[in-house]
């Protein structure tokens, strides 16, 4: 089922567009555990390129060549979905949040079996001693660090919607279905509060 969307007149503008209840990751969660496959492959569509994005973003260079990551990516993705009768969604981001759980468990995975020593790969925080990743080099291995604490002083819903929205690079269309926000302009609200407040942390935790 199509649900392709041209451009909108009048009083409903983007900023009111009030997103289908089928197109909703709850929703298309509920009908993959169905047994579903145009919802999973929905899901699978949904995720695969923010999350190759985000792993590309945080890795240097060095690991995503050893680990070939769009591939693990994939083969992740695909691996993680056949199991999503295990998976319970209990707040809002969660399958954000596990998906990318299960690709950096899965890249530390490669990199141990190729050779990368455990103890000098830290794959929680994403940060590796001895070369920079593309966020680090953008505004440096100390604000990333600060980044990281200060995440992790955010509630999961304002957490998710950071990282959905700036690592992940959801429109608000996409961030409105990943946290079931009823419309472009609730996820465009909800995004800026969690920015102020990652703001706020990374000034306490800079200072």
């Amino acid at each position: 089922m199509s649900h392709e969307r041209g451009p909108v007149n009048g009083p409903a503008d983007a900023d009111d567009l009030r997103l289908e209840r089928l197109d909703s990751t709850f929703a298309l969660l509920e009908r993959a555990r169905s047994g579903d496959a145009d919802a999973l492959n929905r899901l699978f569509a949904r995720h695969l390129r923010p999350l190759r994005r985000w792993i590309s973003g945080r890795l240097p260079r060095w690991a995503r060549d050893m680990a070939d990551t769009d591939d693990l990516v994939q083969d992740t993705l695909l691996q993680t979905f056949r199991r999503l009768g295990d998976f319970e969604p209990r707040r809002v981001g969660a399958l954000q949040a596990y998906l990318r759980q299960a690709v950096l468990n899965r890249v530390r995975d490669e990199l141990r079996r190729k050779g990368r020593r455990p103890d000098s790969t830290d794959l929680d925080g994403v940060a590796v001693p001895g070369e920079n990743s593309p966020l680090e080099e953008a505004i440096g291995r100390e604000a990333v660090e600060n980044y990281e604490r200060a995440l992790q002083r955010l509630r999961p819903e304002e957490r998710e919607a950071i990282i959905a929205r700036v690592e992940l690079g959801y429109s608000y269309e996409e961030l409105a279905e990943a946290l079931g926000k009823p419309s472009l302009g609730a996820a465009r609200k909800t995004a800026q509060r969690a920015l102020l407040r990652l703001a706020e942390e990374m000034r306490v935790g800079g200072s």
